[in-house]
């Protein structure tokens, strides 16, 4: 295939300040959790250039043990340590000719400095509205002190030039030092450095002019700039300061590119990283535009971008010069050239489902629904389109086609197995299917049609759909060689929940007309009366689509959780904001802290999960504990839906299991399960579990995952620093 002339402007070469990049993509900053592991880092990273992103920009880069933002990892040029793995990355990188760019970060009074324990500066003593539980604050710092914190970025851009690093960004965005300067709900200061908007854009001015004149005629020195901080009247507006500092920075000349978005640090997963339920691709376009006709240098655009017309477009607009992305360069490292070569139906289009930001939420490594090979290319030897070949071609019965079989038939099929992969269903998805057909999920259904697309390209890949469901004696004179189950999960008909474990007294979706699970729902089972209750122990997306959807149809609805929060799993999605904000529009109440108990002529009844007393007493003579209550509320409802748990769908599984001494006669090796009939779990997991036993189909046990590589500090090797070792000099007059 050949590329499309109409996407022939993404592959022209863009210069800017002592730098060339091949391309018009640019992989931007993003956190994953690796740094701390050199080599899953890097090669996570390069595998974005091998698939022909032309800048590979590492995630935030603190330059300073005072922006410690431990329990979350970020990238660190501190010292010699620092510099020693990151040139490794930039080694990596420039294997396939990209540009090599880290963002240097100082967060100031975000900073949790939980390993470190240094003391944070900032333009005023203030405590943090990002972290409010944590008791952070940065200290004032004088003007000795801001010429420390520019001799920081000074000093790590000299480090990053010593790694091999092509691009200095300084990050102007998420809050950061320079923001927290410039935006006058941080910045309380009456001298020079704050009041009036020349006095607080002073820093970031002199910031850039100190890291221009240290590295600019060797490396490219740009910024990543939001041009609207979103919320509140107090913020950065794009229509007045933002693109103001725009055209105040243009006029000194000391960034060679910019990189724009939006919102701060507080929503930056709901706004800068808008989920798909929330935001379509290119959303910030409004706030971004006009600000290429202000500057005299190319600009970076980010918007989850999969489709190149889309990219096309933004370009031609003016919008751009450079098309960016984060989410998108994770669920498809190869987008570039894909696009490049004409294969743009075999791109793996992010879903905007967040949980890549819901990893970094927790403090964990990132990981990606539609990628299952992101941050295994090093640690499991993993690449997201080459799988190898097997040297021991098996036939191979996969059933099920949900988001788990659908990745194994596929990983299986492209490593040269024959593989059969049978659905009781008229189409492919499993629940997956529903998922996609629920209120702002309709992208969620790119997880399916990628993999639908993909199949079909396999000759030795056959699926089946529409047939009876398989027994185990169906199975067994199949004529496999091997047998995966895949079979999915059900939402519980009785309630079952993490609470109590328990089924609901008088309860029963199954027969019960006035009961739900989101399954019938979506199958038309009709709700009459009007008041809806939805009792949610999920905490995802599901029980707040059900709650949408019939807030939609006009019913007054009530949504009860266990939580302490509304659908607290969106708290590290970054969507909860918005979720509330929608819950207000739509009038969907919330009662937090309760469990149901049963559900009878039209009352739920609920008990308050901390009814019990606080204190630990003897409650009857030599019996020690809490005084228990047994109060109930009851509220009325005329339906209830069930969000409780999910039930595994395993009957076939342990059927063939109780059935094993007839594999060998029937010609099976092995019987294997995978996904949600294991246990149910995030659509991430599932897809990752048909992977991997596609990858190890031929291991010695395939349910069971092959020891990956874990990288850590081996007891008894040298460290770096050494105990004692002097501390970097950034007091004192400017270094440059």
């Amino acid at each position: 295939m050949v590329r499309d002339p109409r996407h022939d402007v993404l592959f022209e070469p863009i210069t800017f300040g002592p730098k060339a990049t091949r391309n018009r993509f640019w992989a931007t900053s993003h956190s994953t959790g690796y740094p701390d592991r050199p080599g899953t880092d890097a090669s996570f990273l390069a595998t974005k250039a091998e698939g022909g992103w032309g800048v590979v920009c590492t995630g935030f880069c603190s330059i300073h043990p005072e922006s410690d933002e431990f329990p979350w990892t970020s990238a660190r040029l501190w010292d010699e340590g620092d510099v020693i793995n990151m040139r490794h990355l930039t080694e990596e990188v420039h294997k396939h000719n990209s540009l090599a760019s880290v963002q240097l970060w100082y967060n100031g009074m975000h900073s949790p400095r939980m390993d470190s324990r240094e003391t944070a500066r900032g333009p005023s003593g203030l405590p943090s509205n990002v972290f409010p539980e944590r008791n952070i604050y940065s200290a004032w710092a004088s003007e000795d002190d801001i010429k420390a914190l520019i001799n920081m970025y000074v000093l790590a851009a000299y480090r990053a030039e010593q790694a091999g690093f092509d691009v200095v960004e300084v990050s102007g965005s998420d809050s950061t030092i320079p923001l927290q300067f410039l935006e006058t709900r941080y910045n309380k200061r009456i001298d020079k450095y704050g009041g009036s908007f020349e006095n607080r854009a002073r820093f970031y001015i002199e910031l850039m002019a100190a890291v221009k004149r240290a590295v600019g005629d060797r490396l490219a020195v740009t910024t990543r700039f939001e041009v609207d901080t979103i919320n509140g009247e107090h913020r950065l507006k794009h229509h007045e300061e933002g693109m103001r500092f725009l055209e105040l920075m243009n006029k000194e000349g000391l960034v060679d590119l910019w990189s724009l978005k939006v919102g701060d640090y507080e929503e930056w997963g709901g706004e800068d990283a808008r989920s798909s339920r929330f935001a379509k691709p290119n959303w910030a376009a409004g706030f971004v535009a006009g600000a290429r006709d202000l500057l005299d240098v190319p600009v970076v655009s980010n918007g989850r971008f999969t489709s190149p017309d889309d990219m096309v477009a933004a370009i031609k607009s003016g919008q751009c010069d450079i098309i960016g992305a984060a989410r998108p360069s994770i669920s498809d490292p190869f987008i570039p050239n894909k696009i490049s070569a004409g294969r743009t139906d075999e791109i793996r289009e992010c879903i905007g489902c967040n949980m890549c930001v819901s990893r970094m939420q927790q403090a964990a490594v990132v990981y990606c629904t539609q990628n299952p090979t992101t941050g295994e290319e090093y640690r499991r030897g993993w690449h997201p389109e080459e799988t190898g070949k097997t040297d021991q071609p098996s036939t191979i019965l996969v059933i099920g086609g949900g988001p788990s079989g659908m990745e194994a038939a596929l990983t299986l099929g492209r490593r040269g197995h024959t593989v059969h992969l049978l659905d009781s269903a008229d189409s492919l998805g499993g629940h997956w299917r529903n998922v996609s057909e629920y209120p702002r999920c309709n992208e969620y259904e790119r997880l399916i049609s990628y993999r639908e697309i993909m199949l079909a390209k396999y000759p030795n890949v056959t699926v089946s759909l529409g047939g009876k469901r398989l027994t185990a004696q169906d199975v067994l004179e199949y004529g496999a060689e091997k047998i995966v189950v895949a079979t999915g999960s059900h939402w519980s008909t009785v309630g079952v929940g993490a609470e109590t474990h328990e089924a609901l007294t008088a309860v029963d979706a199954a027969t019960m007309p006035n009961v739900f699970t989101p399954e019938q729902i979506m199958a038309g089972k009709p709700i009459t009366g009007e008041k809806v209750v939805i009792l949610d122990g999920d905490g995802h997306f599901t029980g707040f689509a059900m709650a949408e959807l019939l807030a939609d149809q006009g019913k007054d609805v009530t949504f009860v959780t266990n939580t302490n929060d509304v659908m607290e799993y969106t708290f590290f999605t970054m969507e909860m904001p918005n979720i509330k904000r929608a819950a207000f529009e739509k009038n969907i109440k919330f009662i937090r802290n309760h469990w149901a108990v049963a559900y009878e002529d039209n009352k739920l009844q609920l008990f308050y999960l901390y009814r019990d007393s606080a204190d630990l007493q003897e409650v009857v003579p030599g019996e020690w504990g809490r005084r228990f209550s047994h109060k109930i509320v009851e509220i009325e409802c005329d339906a209830l839906v069930l969000t409780t748990s999910r039930v595994p769908d395993d009957a076939l599984y342990w059927d063939l299991i109780n059935c094993k001494d007839a594999w060998k006669e029937t010609g099976i090796d092995g019987v294997y399960r995978i996904g949600d009939c294991v246990q149910p779990r995030h659509a991430m997991d599932a897809v990752f579990d048909g992977h991997r036993i596609g990858m190890e189909i031929e291991s010695q046990d395939p349910q069971r995952p092959l020891p990956y590589i874990r990288e850590r500090q081996i007891w008894g090797q040298g460290t770096i620093p050494v105990l004692g070792d002097p501390r970097p000099v950034v007091e004192g007059d400017l270094l440059v």
